[in-house]
């Protein structure tokens, strides 16, 4: 509350409103990874400033780290036939200790449990049981390897906002070029900038690189229903920081250079490990962190992003490190200018 006992600015979910013309939400990648546009934010200064994505090997000092979340999109979405012939979709969320999955499923009124879902030849869901939550378990049953059947048969989860079906291409540019954990069912998409050729001239201007591991779960598309942002059920995540990366983190802050995350993702997985002190520790497990003003970080000093959904989560994030007035100010300016938006998205930097 202000001293007038109004809300503040950026307390409530409607403050995170903003308008978007349709055709600025990008349906298909660039040719080229790094070509995106970089919109740079300066808090110190308020300056806005227009670069390409390509250019961040200028930006991000000698010693600095940038923080790679290196989780690989799953193959999740799973088209088939139930029983009557009729159609279903199976969008798995993650793996449980038992074998099963947790998935969102549809028609939801039509699988309830002992209904089997037939995706291809030899490779059927069983609905074993409702969650509280109204996600179903399911069963995948595959002659062989299920990951295999999952990575054959599956097909790449595309946001809701991405009008179209997925495509070869997809499989391999919804995908950073360092994915290497799978259990995720959307991309760490600020990463889908990144090449090969621009790791190698941050490696030679002396950048150094922490991995991090967060498998993005569906919840990270919930919009925040309720005004008031506190009461919004944040769903949970699965990260990893290993001892090595924690290491090199607290290297970093003893030599008094800079972490930047590389999306949300990395920001929360960070955020989810360092202690009270600013130092990181191994840590594993899941997380439920709600980052949104006012918040203080600890494990992040700069955060590149691509641009994210009205009332989400992910712009209340933003919004907690450049600020609320900044974050809505230079999401105009990008509105104004064109910018492409979301997963396929341009990108931001807040410095």
């Amino acid at each position: 509350m202000t001293e007038s006992g109004a809300p503040a600015r950026g307390s409530r979910t409607s403050d995170y409103d903003f308008e978007l013309p349709a055709t600025q939400i990008a349906q298909l990648p660039l040719a080229q990874r790094d070509a995106s546009r970089l919109l740079t934010v300066n808090r110190a200064t308020g300056e806005i400033a227009h670069r390409a994505f390509s250019d961040l090997p200028q930006i991000i000092a000698p010693g600095d780290a940038l923080v790679l979340n290196t989780t690989k999109v799953l193959r999740a979405r799973l088209l088939g036939r139930r029983d009557s012939g009729a159609p279903a979709e199976i969008l798995l969320l993650r793996p449980l200790a038992d074998g099963t999955w947790e998935a969102m499923v549809s028609p939801g009124g039509k699988l309830r449990p002992g209904r089997r879902v037939h995706i291809a030849q030899g490779f059927d869901a069983e609905i074993v049981s409702i969650t509280e939550r109204r996600t179903r378990i399911v069963r995948l049953d595959a002659e062989g390897d299920v990951s295999a059947a999952i990575e054959r048969h599956g097909h790449i989860p595309l946001p809701p906002y991405i009008a179209r079906a997925d495509t070869n291409a997809d499989a391999e540019r919804y995908q950073t070029v360092y994915a290497r954990e799978s259990g995720s069912v959307a991309a760490p998409t600020a990463g889908l900038h990144v090449t090969d050729a621009l790791l190698a001239a941050l490696d030679a201007r002396g950048v150094r690189r922490v991995d991090v591991v967060l498998h993005v779960g569906a919840g990270t598309f919930k919009p925040v229903e309720v005004e008031d942002p506190s009461l919004h059920p944040m769903h949970e995540e699965r990260y990893e920081l290993s001892a090595e990366s924690a290491s090199t983190l607290n290297h970093i802050r003893e030599t008094g250079n800079r972490i930047w995350a590389l999306g949300t993702t990395s920001a929360r997985a960070l955020e989810s490990a360092v202690r009270a002190d600013g130092t990181f520790v191994e840590s594993k497990g899941e997380t439920r962190l709600f980052v949104r003003p006012p918040y203080t970080f600890r494990g992040v000093d700069k955060l590149i992003t691509n641009f994210h959904l009205p009332r989400s989560t992910l712009l209340m994030l933003v919004a907690a490190l450049a600020g609320y007035d900044l974050t809505m100010q230079a999401y105009k300016e990008a509105v104004d200018a064109g910018y492409r938006f979301y997963s396929y998205g341009d990108a931001m930097a807040i410095l």
